[in-house]
């Protein structure tokens, strides 16, 4: 799915000149640059950073993932596509005026535990969507059979609204009657054949009950001894003997009930998905950018050192992408050197850690974030 929006998202030591770097010159000052504020975490050791930082990357991308499922069952569920919005706020108005979730997520509590939260949060709620997409898929499996025997051709339909009771031999030894539906094409082959296809077949019993603009239906009498063999016989010549219908008043009336049941369920499904899949977008993205936020802040750290000195900034582009890649090298060009001095120049003691910090990222702090 295409995104509605990407952004970079970047972290630097704080100057004064890469803040005016990236709104003059990055991208010939085209982009627009929006600060991403980040607070101040309970970071623990620099080894408790290594460990955190590889499971807020898997987070990371596991919550980015719930969105984007999210979006394509929403898409998929309703003709137009949904209006986004987190927490009352339109999607990008929200990740562009982010701010921390304190009465929530509190920040005198050590990141190992803001992370548990999080993600607990995060994937049982998407799990539920899972579990009701689910639901849903099998109420319209259901719904769509249903409808299949309620308004397809004569080959498929329940025909309980059709048939008369008159129009069957009832409650007979020896006799019984068998529903054909025959293909307009094969008409004429049915009415010379019908007839000598088995024995004791009762001459010009065949009865037009129903047409439609594929098949007519016909209603056949023989003797119960031969109705297996001329059922045989009728779909060699490729007829379609209706061998699922049986004239019973419960079973129709059954069948009316089942329609009407199936409909209601899928209809309920569908609205209790719509509304949590809604509440899932807005409560998992925000969750993401909670995670992104810590991640941006322990990346930080790992890179750039103590005390945390660093500043972060949005850089937006539209759902084209138009320029991104373009800004993404610019950075590394201007930034590159970072992966090289960073752990020098800011803490000798983070040395070890330099080749633990993820990969993902590029020589400084760096994501690119799709919004769908």
């Amino acid at each position: 799915m295409d995104p509605i929006a990407s952004y970079l998202i970047v972290s630097l030591p704080q100057s004064a000149d890469s803040r005016g770097w990236l709104e003059q010159s990055l991208n010939g000052g085209k982009s627009p640059i929006i600060p991403f504020k980040l607070d101040e975490f309970q970071i623990g050791t620099l080894d408790s950073l290594v460990q955190e930082s590889e499971e807020l990357s898997k987070l990371d991308q596991q919550l980015g993932s719930s969105v984007s499922k999210i979006v394509d069952i929403l898409s998929s569920v309703t003709e137009t596509s949904p209006t986004r919005s987190v927490l009352g706020k339109p999607v990008l108005n929200y990740i562009e005026s982010f701010s921390w979730n304190t009465s929530k997520y509190r920040l005198d509590k050590p990141i190992k535990q803001l992370i548990s939260v999080i993600a607990n949060e995060a994937i049982t709620l998407d799990n539920d969507v899972r579990a009701s997409y689910q639901g849903y898929q099998t109420a319209k499996s259901n719904y769509v059979a249903a409808d299949r025997k309620k308004n397809g051709d004569l080959s498929i339909k329940s025909l309980h609204d059709i048939v008369k009771p008159e129009q069957f031999v009832l409650d007979s030894d020896h006799l019984t009657t068998v529903l054909i539906a025959v293909p307009k094409n094969l008409i004429s082959d049915f009415q010379h054949s019908y007839e000598t296809l088995t024995d004791f077949v009762i001459p010009r019993s065949a009865t037009v009950v129903a047409t439609d603009s594929e098949y007519t239906l016909y209603t056949v009498a023989l003797f119960k001894k031969y109705q297996q063999e001329f059922i045989t016989g009728a779909r060699e010549h490729k007829w379609h003997p209706r061998t699922d219908f049986v004239y019973s008043e419960e079973v129709l009336n059954n069948l009316r009930k089942e329609f009407d049941l199936t409909r209601a369920n899928e209809s309920k499904t569908k609205n209790d998905l719509l509304r949590l899949a809604k509440t899932a977008y807005s409560d998992i993205l925000a969750a993401w950018f909670h995670i992104k936020a810590i991640r941006i802040y322990v990346e930080s750290i790992l890179r750039y050192g103590l005390p945390p000195k660093f500043d972060c900034s949005l850089v937006k582009f539209d759902k084209t992408n138009k320029n991104l890649a373009k800004s993404k090298k610019e950075l590394i060009e201007k930034f590159g050197y970072l992966g090289g001095e960073a752990f020098d120049k800011n803490n000798a003691n983070l040395h070890e850690y330099a080749s633990l910090v993820d990969t993902d990222y590029e020589p400084f702090v760096l994501y690119e974030v799709d919004i769908v």
